[in-house]
């Protein structure tokens, strides 16, 4: 199958630092490529990938974050050439979306963020004026506030599980890794670290002024007696906490889509205490991989329950439900539907 994957162009994929989306994308489509399909990755030109790499910008714009422009620029390389493909996966946000009404060929579109207030208004026009553009979902819970959008499948993200070794051995810090911002609860996590009486170690993005402004009133005046920000990591540095961590916390008070922080965490043997919101009963296994919380203000009570869980389980949680090879399936069996169903409506 000819297939082209649509990447936001705000960060190189794979991406250097912060860049959820990027690693799934990464993912995807060197997958894809394995599996004997003819890939094309529409991504900035430092990107790496085993796929044919597509262009606009030499280097990724992320200073422009969030700017039209660039992204249009983007969008329409794609679509300008989208009759060379079979079908076309963009991954790079709602704009894309509906321009893909456009195009020649089938197009899918990868949900990555939550269906709620404006966002949930957007998706939901963009079903009326772009009705063929099927979508993807990344949890069940997900589509919970628009389930009658177009959907084609559920494809839950993934890891490339040689990146995130297994470490038997847990240190004595709690780890809060995210980025700056309410719904994330980077000042919930301090506060349970407080109360278990344990050091926190907090890495995470913090570029965009509310991220700055978030974390200046509510995570600077914390910093010291045990708690620590480490800034935006690298991948290796990230591994590193995760595996040493005596558990990670994920205090979220938001409809997250997926949350892959906990896979990761899971995948190197750290368990993960996480609240009770958006997709994390779909991706912790109370008892083996984590504790799943109705508040925040249990997950110190929590710790213990965490620490009798074993490494090797937390990991195989991962590797049984959350490989690579399982999410290449999923998304190969979505092209084939929506491909086979475009072929079938062909006069």
């Amino acid at each position: 199958m000819r297939i082209a994957i649509l990447a936001p162009p705000w960060f190189p994929v794979p991406p250097v630092g912060y860049g959820g989306i990027e690693w799934i994308v990464s993912l995807l489509a060197n997958g894809l490529v394995d599996a004997g399909h003819e890939v094309t990755l529409f991504a900035s030109g430092d990107s790496s990938t085993k796929a044919r790499l597509a262009a606009v910008f030499e280097e990724a714009p992320s200073t422009e974050i969030g700017q039209s422009a660039p992204e249009l620029r983007h969008v329409l390389a794609c679509y300008e050439r989208a009759e060379e493909f079979d079908i076309v996966n963009d991954h790079s946000g709602p704009l894309a979306a509906a321009l893909g009404a456009c195009a020649d060929v089938p197009v899918v579109h990868t949900v990555h963020g939550p269906l709620t207030a404006e966002a949930g208004e957007l998706y939901a026009t963009l079903a009326r004026v772009a009705p063929g553009v099927g979508l993807i979902s990344l949890s069940l819970n997900q589509r919970k506030p628009l389930p009658d959008l177009p959907w084609v499948a559920t494809c839950p993200n993934a890891l490339d599980l040689a990146a995130y070794p297994v470490h038997s051995e847990r240190g004595e810090y709690l780890l809060f890794l995210g980025r700056m911002s309410a719904d994330k609860g980077c000042h919930r996590a301090i506060a349970v670290a407080k109360e278990a009486g344990l050091p926190l170690m907090i890495a995470g993005k913090m570029r965009e002024p509310r991220e700055r402004e978030y974390f200046e009133q509510f995570v600077a005046p914390h910093l010291g007696d045990g708690v620590e920000y480490l800034g935006e990591t690298s991948h290796g540095k990230k591994v590193a906490l995760l595996q040493n961590a005596r558990a990670t916390l994920f205090p979220i008070e938001w409809e997250e889509p997926f949350g892959l922080v906990m896979i990761e965490s899971m995948a190197c043997g750290t368990p993960v205490i996480a609240t009770r919101w958006g997709a994390v009963p779909e991706v912790i296994e109370p008892g083996r991989s984590g504790v799943i919380v109705d508040d925040y203000r249990e997950m110190a009570a929590a710790v213990p329950e965490a620490d009798r869980l074993e490494p090797r389980e937390c990991r195989r949680s991962v590797e049984e439900r959350f490989s690579a090879e399982r999410m290449v399936r999923d998304y190969e069996a979505a092209f084939s539907a929506v491909v086979a169903g475009a072929t079938a409506a062909l006069p």
